[in-house]
């Protein structure tokens, strides 16, 4: 089980997550283009450290909202989708061939990740735009109850598609993430982000908020480390996993 993080956030004069301290504990590192987060030399920056660290880089193209982190919904065309996805993998895929490597998987970051699994006309966008730019390129999505349905999809796109989910939230009936606005949507305490994500690895599943056993097999885990107490967790996740094996 491989584990993805959301990095290079930071603009400017402004600091966002612990790049340097989590870098080491990752294996994939979803790097944001600029978009929702991230400037050019926070980008490439960041794509070095990762390159330092062996880690694979992600693109993790927005909608366009910065003053918004990429997390408010914006309505576009399936065109408007496609250009504005291949403009932010171009972007870093030019700074990533500045440090010498390349981009090896694409996640969607916030409320264009959460739309495109509402909205098949929209995921069919977002994978035609992953396909023109390189055809060989995986997409990373939210893996739910439905993923053989997304795995059809993908395949009559061509697209390769690597399955996520995630160690520090929580899962209703349908496998999706609850909410951030429900309490407990979110868990913070260190041993249950350990637990569950052992329950991915181990059982390809975990428990919904209601006690149901979903069926979630995933290729990776998205762990988060913009806190001391998130840190503690991605390295106990790391040893836990490394136990498991």
């Amino acid at each position: 089980m491989r584990l993805n993080c959301d990095l290079g956030e930071s603009y400017g004069a402004w600091t966002m997550g612990q790049d340097e301290q989590v870098m080491p504990l990752i294996d994939m590192a979803n790097v944001a283009c600029g978009f929702h987060a991230g400037d050019p030399t926070v980008i490439r920056r960041t794509i070095a450290l990762a390159a330092r660290h062996d880690v694979q880089i992600g693109a993790h193209p927005s909608y366009h909202d910065l003053v918004g982190f990429g997390r408010r919904s914006i309505a576009h065309s399936a065109e408007e989708i496609q250009a504005l996805m291949l403009y932010q993998l171009g972007a870093l895929e030019g700074l990533c061939r500045a440090e010498g490597v390349t981009i090896s998987y694409v996640k969607p970051h916030g409320a264009l990740n959460n739309d495109m699994m509402k909205d098949a006309t929209l995921l069919q966008a977002v994978m035609e735009a992953v396909r023109t730019f390189r055809a060989d390129l995986p997409l990373m999505i939210p893996v739910t109850v439905h993923y053989r349905r997304h795995q059809q999809l993908a395949g009559q796109a061509g697209v390769p598609l690597l399955m996520e989910a995630f160690a520090d939230r929580a899962y209703d009936d349908q496998g999706q993430l609850v909410s951030r606005k429900q309490p407990g949507a979110v868990h913070h305490e260190p041993q249950r982000i350990i637990d569950q994500a052992v329950s991915f690895a181990t059982k390809g599943g975990i428990n919904s908020v209601n006690g149901q056993w979903l069926e979630l097999p995933a290729d990776s885990l998205c762990v988060h480390g913009d806190n001391d107490s998130a840190l503690a967790a991605v390295r106990g996740i790391r040893d836990a996993l490394h136990s498991a094996q």
